[in-house]
């Protein structure tokens, strides 16, 4: 049983024996597993919304987003941008705040992943060159953003950072480091590690190849000259990591494992054509192209997919494949004292799946937010 007060998961034992109180609601699962809300580190937008997009209401854009993924299991989400002008950051991030999930909000928004603009320029995929800079001080970097306020993670190129020093900086003004978008060594990545950067974004995506002589930031996924767990961020979408790539990683290190969507704004709209500003882009089954190209444009699938696709790919266990989706990425931003597990005091953020780990039901603090099957007792799902 699970059970749940005042938005939290409690242990049941206390309110039995002490308070000698049975459960005022008692709902039948009817033999499906229940299991953590998913947590999405890296999202840069969904339904039509590009977070990265000025021009917009950014904070409608993060609701209207946060509202549709409990759909698809998700109960937590990093708002994510690509490298920008500094004008730009500093009028789309004070429209990310840090908001709580909801029936009435959707899932919670944990601060943004801001990805660029201290990258490498040969490693910067989609990002504009014309914004990526170097990291001359941390005035730059909060020069740069505004605020750190509500920035819960930086990815940015380790090689830019030669001491360590602004990794450390960053961290102990409570921000995530992640590295990735880079040209660096093994060693480079080895001293952010030991800085306090934790993360490594995207991998395999935006970073030197695996070199048998110098893996590069692959290598940090056995490193010996680190103490810690890394963790790494990876794209499980079935075409932006090979499944061979996908087995290896998980592999070498099961436990640091975060699955990401890395969505686009296109990922949640109908097949066919869509126009974003001047480009039109063409989604065909679960990939999206640049219209009238074979050209792929980024990826548009969500969490639930990536987690199915991982325990079927790699045959892990369904405890492994939901924890990459779950208790890892609360791990990186050091929450998982309150989210991505079942614990008691944590919050009550969690999935009812079938067996195929097909999303039934999500709940958020203990209320029903989003239900895909009609066999579940609707009336009784909100708590």
């Amino acid at each position: 049983d699970l059970w749940v007060r005042d938005g939290k998961i409690v242990n049941p034992e206390p309110i039995y024996y002490l308070e000698r109180r049975l459960a005022d609601i008692s709902i039948d699962c009817k033999g499906q597993l229940i299991a953590p809300g998913y947590i999405d580190l890296q999202i840069n937008g969904h339904f039509g919304y590009d977070f990265s997009n000025c021009e917009i209401d950014i904070s409608e854009a993060i609701q209207k987003t946060a509202s549709g993924l409990v759909r698809h299991g998700v109960t937590a989400f990093c708002p994510t941008l690509v490298t920008q002008s500094a004008e730009s950051y500093h009028k789309i991030l004070p429209q990310i705040k840090r908001t709580a999930g909801s029936k009435a909000y959707g899932a919670a928004n944990l601060g943004a992943h801001v990805e660029g603009p201290f990258i490498s320029p040969h490693k910067k995929g989609a990002h504009p060159i014309e914004f990526i800079k170097a990291i001359d001080s941390m005035d730059t970097i909060r020069q740069t953003y505004g605020s750190l306020e509500d920035v819960s993670i930086i990815t940015l190129a380790p090689e830019l950072d030669p001491t360590g020093r602004h990794v450390r900086q960053l961290v102990s003004a409570g921000v995530t480091v992640s590295v990735g978008h880079s040209m660096a060594t093994l060693q480079e990545g080895e001293r952010a590690v030991r800085a306090g950067a934790t993360f490594i974004t995207h991998l395999f995506n935006a970073m030197l190849p695996f070199h048998h002589r110098d893996p590069g930031l692959v290598g940090l996924l056995t490193s010996s000259a680190v103490d810690k767990q890394v963790f790494y961020g990876i794209i499980a979408d079935g075409i932006h990591t090979h499944y061979a790539a996908l087995k290896i990683a998980f592999r070498s290190n099961p436990t640091g494992m975060v699955l990401v969507s890395d969505a686009i704004s296109a990922a949640g709209l109908p097949s066919g054509k869509h126009k974003f500003g001047v480009q039109e882009i063409e989604i065909t089954g679960n990939k999206a192209y640049i219209a009238g190209t074979d050209t792929l444009c980024g990826s548009i699938m969500a969490l639930d997919y990536c987690v199915r696709h991982l325990k079927q790919v790699t045959g892990c266990t369904t405890v492994e494949a939901l924890e990459c989706a779950t208790l890892h990425p609360s791990q990186v931003l050091g929450i998982s004292h309150r989210k991505g597990t079942l614990a008691f005091g944590g919050d009550a953020d969690f999935n009812i799946l079938d067996p195929e780990l097909n999303v039934l039901a999500t709940f958020i603090s203990g209320t029903c937010v989003s239900r895909n099957d009609s066999a579940l007792d609707v009336d009784a799902l909100d708590v």
